[in-house]
Parts: C-alpha cells; sequence; structure tokens
C-alpha cells in the first residue's frame, strides 16, 4: 500500500469511499444529517484546496483510505480518517494517521468522532490523543473532540 497527496481527479472515488466507509457509522445512529455521507464533490474539492488529503492506494490504484487535515493558529485539525470496510484492522487506519501528523509536525493535533465510535476513540488514545471536550449535537450524537500536544 502507498500513501500520498490526492488530487482533484481522486475526489469522485474519495468520496465514494467515504460513503461507503462511514455508512458503518451511520448505522449506529437513527439520525444521518450530521454524518458525511452527503458531502458533495465541491466541498471535497474545497477540502482539497485548503489544507492536505492524503489517500492510500493499492497495487493497482484502488482508493482504498483516506484522511486530510488543515493546519490553522498552531494547531492541526484532522478529519475524516477512512479505511475501506474491506481493509479495516489491519493497521491502515495508523498508518494513515502517521503520515497526515508527519505533513504538519510540531503542532497540537485536534479531532473529533462519535462518542459511539469506540474503536476510533482507542485508535486515537492508542496514539497519544486524549479527550478534552464534548459536543452533544443531539439526542443520540455526541462527538469527542480529542488532542494531542506536540
Amino acid at each position: 500500500m502507498k500513501i500520498c497527496k490526492a488530487t482533484k481527479k481522486d475526489l469522485p472515488e474519495i468520496r465514494n469511499l467515504q460513503y461507503l466507509a462511514f455508512e458503518t457509522e451511520a448505522k449506529l445512529f437513527k439520525n444521518r444529517e450530521d454524518l458525511p455521507l452527503k458531502q458533495t464533490l465541491e466541498e471535497l474539492a474545497h477540502e482539497l484546496d485548503s489544507g492536505v488529503m492524503l489517500k492510500m492506494v493499492t497495487e493497482d490504484n484502488s482508493i482504498i483510505g483516506s484522511v486530510r487535515a488543515i493546519s490553522k493558529d498552531g494547531t492541526t485539525h484532522i478529519g475524516k480518517l477512512m479505511v475501506h470496510p474491506d481493509y479495516r484492522n489491519r493497521g491502515f487506519g495508523s498508518r494513515l494517521m502517521d503520515e497526515i501528523e508527519n505533513c504538519f509536525p510540531e503542532t497540537r493535533y485536534e479531532l473529533f468522532t462519535s462518542t459511539k465510535s469506540e474503536n476510533n476513540i482507542i485508535l486515537y488514545q492508542n496514539r497519544g490523543y486524549e479527550i478534552f471536550d464534548r459536543k452533544e449535537i443531539n439526542d443520540e450524537l455526541v462527538f469527542v473532540y480529542m488532542q494531542k500536544m506536540p
């Protein structure tokens, strides 16, 4: 598996992967409105232009993972870490996190995930992230905000 920067031509495949990857998360909730299942290509292009978007590709150049980040005021905001369901639990999420952190060395890292996403929380805690805040979106969706200091 190879990790490199995504380009505009990758966005349709990354969006399809995002819908597939976050469908697992969506099954945890009745309300799907606040999840990244409806992001448009235009919104994705804006994220690509605003920060760094990485992709993980197989030998045949199929995208099976992605993560993105933007740095502002000494904090790198990491978002939408995703791995194709067929490739999970093989360390690919950790490899993507290593690469995105290497793009922004010596900064504070921040991300968020749902309290119901227990595997995500464990992954981030194992990487040195700590919960510093919580935000209730609705009755069933609560986000935890996690940080890792340099």
